[in-house]
């Protein structure tokens, strides 16, 4: 297995800070970067203390420090590893990112960029089933998970369905619970799209993200039980903090012909 080469000889300056906490920050920077990747291999301790001119005893407790903490982790005879802390998220279940966050016992808040009403443009028209020049609510967020920014979302809305929505703060609260409770109206279903892709420089900046990171791109349309559209959104989410989970079944039972096989001697010549 491959060792991760992401360290340069550096000296760690003299202050305050003890020199095995400044250097755990320094491997846990690198980790939040995605310098270091879920699942690769940390150098050895002696490249280390090469690496932070520093002595075993102070790598061994900074290691230590973040292995109790969870971004690492030791196996016995192969070495130190970044431990993966993405976040399951299901692909089965239309589920707000707050809802399906809590389950997972993380905090999720919200940096609103924008929330305003636009008119639909031919694309919203199309994608919302709403008249040219309809009012539409759009919510641009960035979703912080723990305080770590994690996706950004677009969200476009019929306004008649939500009349003064953007009255209430987005910061804090969940859209779909405000649809459900103070709208009743509740999303049903969704159709979504999902492909990889590199996060642009804005995207990479908003997201604190090193360049270049892999994105999640998510499209969906989310309709009421009455078919209507609800909601469009547009989102990019990290990919070095989820990853999605389904639960797959057979569409129809497969055909025994093709696992069958022929008798001995079918196909052979027997006129010889």
């Amino acid at each position: 297995m491959p060792v991760t080469n992401w360290l340069e000889p550096m000296k760690i300056e003299q202050q305050a800070t003890p020199l095995y906490q400044a250097i755990l920050e320094a491997i846990l920077g690198q980790i939040q970067s995605g310098a270091l990747k879920p699942g690769s291999r940390l150098p050895s301790e002696s490249e280390l203390c090469r690496s932070y001119s520093v002595g075993r005893n102070t790598i061994r407790r900074a290691l230590s420090e973040l292995v109790n903490a969870g971004f690492l982790k030791t196996v016995a005879g192969l070495g130190t590893f970044v431990e993966d802390n993405r976040v399951t998220k299901s692909a089965e279940y239309l589920l707000g990112m707050s809802q399906e966050m809590r389950s997972h016992e993380r905090a999720v808040t919200s940096e609103v960029l924008e929330a305003k009403l636009i008119p639909a443009d031919p694309f919203l028209t199309r994608r919302l089933e709403v008249l040219l020049g309809a009012e539409v609510v759009f919510l641009n967020r960035i979703r912080q998970m723990d305080g770590e920014p994690v996706a950004l979302e677009r969200a476009y809305l019929p306004h008649r369905l939500c009349p003064g929505i953007l009255k209430y703060d987005f910061s804090e609260r969940s859209l779909y619970e405000t649809l459900s409770t103070v709208y009743q109206r509740r999303p049903y279903r969704a159709e979504q799209e999902i492909e990889a892709s590199l996060a642009t420089a804005e995207v990479a900046k908003l997201l604190r993200s090193s360049i270049p990171a892999v994105v999640l791109v998510f499209h969906r349309e989310t309709r009421l039980e009455s078919g209507e559209v609800i909601e469009y959104v547009d989102s990019e989410m990290r990919a070095d903090r989820f990853r999605f989970y389904t639960n797959l079944r057979l569409a129809y039972a497969p055909d025994e012909a093709g696992f069958r096989r022929l008798p001995i001697g079918v196909g052979q010549d027997t006129t010889a």
